[in-house]
C-alpha cells in the first residue's frame, strides 16, 4: 500500500480537529443585568407619590375636632309623646266596664315634663281615677329619675301625694317603673310595674303586664289596708295596622291581699276580678 501524500495527511488532520470542536456544547451567553436594574428603578418610581403628602399641622387637628360647646346628647329641640296604652272595655256585672291608662311627656333629651293617668268606670260610675304630673331627668340611656305630685280622685275621698321614683327600659327590653308616694297623715305607697312586648310578627304583638301596689298604713275610707294591697296581671294581643294604631284582645286578672282583701269583703266586693277585654292602643 502506497503511503498518502503529505498534503492529504495534513488535510485529514485539519478536518478531524474541526469536528471535535463542533461536538462540544456551546457556552451560555452572558446575562445582561442592565434590564433588571431598569425594572427595579421603574418600581421604585411607581411607589413614590407624584405629589408629596404635606405634614399634619395643628390647624388640621383643630379642624377635625367638634366644637367645644357641641351638645353630646343631641339637639335642644322640644319634642312630645303621648301614649294611650289601654283604652278598653269589658262586660261587667252590672253594665259595661271601661278602663284607661295613658302617659306622655314634653321636653328635650335630658329634661322632660311627664304626665300619667289611669282609672276605671263601671256602669257609668267612676270606680277609680288618678293623675300624676312629674319632672323627669335622664341619668342614663333610656332611664329617668322623676319627682312630682299625684292626685287620687277616686274612690271615695281624694288624696294628694308627693311622688318620686324611676322609670326606663331594663335589659331584654322590659319597661319598668318603680314609684313611691308620701301623702298627708303619714300615708305611704309603693307601685311597681313592668311590661314587655313580644313580637310574633312585625305587626302581631303580645304584651304581658304585671303591677303590684303596697301601702304603709290602713286607709279604710278608700278600701286600702297596710301591706301588699293588690296584684294585677294582664295579657293583651294586639295587631298594629300602623305603629300608632293597634286594636287588641286580652285577659286581665286582679287579686286583693291582706287587709285590703278584708276591707273588700266587708264592703261586699269581690277579692278577685278576672275579665276578658277588648280595646285599642294609640300613640302620637
Amino acid at each position: 500500500m502506497r503511503p498518502l501524500p503529505a498534503f492529504t495527511v495534513a488535510l485529514l488532520v485539519a478536518i478531524g480537529c474541526a469536528g471535535s470542536k463542533a461536538a462540544e456544547p456551546a457556552a451560555p451567553p452572558a446575562m445582561d443585568h442592565s434590564q433588571h436594574a431598569g425594572h427595579e428603578q421603574a418600581d421604585a418610581a411607581a411607589d413614590t407619590p407624584r405629589t408629596p403628602v404635606p405634614a399634619l399641622t395643628d390647624a388640621d387637628r383643630r379642624a377635625a375636632q367638634p366644637p367645644a360647646m357641641a351638645h353630646v346628647h343631641g339637639d335642644d329641640a322640644i319634642h312630645s309623646y303621648s301614649l294611650f296604652n289601654r283604652l278598653e272595655s269589658w262586660d261587667a256585672d252590672p253594665g259595661t266596664g271601661f278602663a284607661w291608662e295613658a302617659e306622655g311627656w314634653i321636653g328635650g333629651d335630658i329634661h322632660r315634663l311627664w304626665w300619667n293617668t289611669d282609672g276605671e268606670r263601671v256602669a257609668g260610675h267612676t270606680e277609680s281615677a288618678d293623675v300624676e304630673l312629674l319632672y323627669g331627668r335622664s341619668f342614663a340611656p333610656r332611664w329617668d329619675w322623676v319627682v312630682g305630685v299625684r292626685q287620687d280622685i277616686r274612690p271615695r275621698e281624694s288624696r294628694s301625694f308627693l311622688a318620686f321614683g324611676l322609670q326606663g327600659l331594663a335589659p331584654q327590653w322590659f319597661e319598668v317603673s318603680a314609684m313611691g308616694y308620701v301623702g298627708e297623715g303619714g300615708r305611704t305607697a309603693l307601685r311597681l310595674a313592668s311590661e314587655y312586648s313580644l313580637l310574633f310578627t312585625n305587626r302581631l304583638v303580645l304584651q304581658p303586664v304585671a303591677e303590684a301596689a303596697l301601702y304603709g298604713k290602713d286607709d279604710a275610707a278608700r278600701g286600702i289596708g297596710a301591706g301588699l294591697g293588690t296584684l294585677e296581671l294582664g295579657l293583651r294581643l294586639r295587631y298594629e295596622f300602623t305603629r300608632q294604631f293597634a286594636p287588641y284582645l286580652g285577659v286581665s286578672w286582679e287579686r286583693a291581699f291582706g287587709d285590703t282583701a278584708d276591707l273588700r269583703r266587708e264592703a261586699g266586693e269581690d277579692v278577685t276580678d278576672a275579665r276578658l277585654v277588648a280595646g285599642i292602643r294609640i300613640w302620637f
